[in-house]
């Protein structure tokens, strides 16, 4: 698979967390500008705008598969992620419920970071919509993405698949 997949749209929750971080940072710099006196102390009140930028630097454009590397596209660049063996990709809405965020961002553009939760263990998440989540097994760690067409992202790593047993009720997800 080397095709681009786009990323599943901004879900109501993000775009309600991202928007409430926004107001609250900007107002914050705006608070900054107006209560401290002029001179070096004013540059904090570029910081909040900052972080505002670099996070958007950051937001989920797409996925591919390369070889044994998933591929994010963000803005700016691509982010490698090493998979090794591919063992399984399901579609799972709410892959994501529950989990613990270890280190990472939880939701300015996009959730992605390292989290952990009862179903997957530890996982690495680029996730724009929990609803549209696909959750890829390897044998080098478990990753989970929000593809626009998540059943069809699924598809196109078909041919990719290198261990037919480990389909996990079928029924309940779209699995390989």
């Amino acid at each position: 698979m080397e095709a681009m997949h786009p990323a599943a749209p901004a879900s109501t929750f993000l775009k309600g967390v991202s928007a409430t971080v926004v107001v609250l940072l900007l107002g914050a710099s705006v608070l900054l500008l107006a209560t401290l006196p002029s001179g070096p102390a004013r540059l904090l009140a570029a910081l909040p705008p900052l972080i505002v930028l670099t996070a958007a630097l950051f937001a989920v454009r797409g996925y591919a598969v390369r070889g044994n590397t998933l591929l994010v596209q963000r803005p700016l660049w691509v982010t490698r992620v090493d998979l090794g063996e591919l063992q399984s990709a399901a579609t799972a809405a709410g892959a994501g419920a529950r989990s613990l965020r270890l280190l990472g961002n939880g939701g300015l553009f996009v959730f992605c970071g390292w989290f952990r939760n009862a179903e997957l263990g530890r996982f690495r998440a680029f996730v724009t919509d929990w609803q549209r989540a696909v959750v890829i097994r390897a044998s080098r760690q478990t990753v989970v993405i929000s593809p626009a067409d998540p059943a069809g992202f699924v598809r196109a790593l078909q041919p990719r698949r290198s261990r037919p047993d480990k389909q996990r009720n079928p029924a309940r997800r779209h699995v390989l």
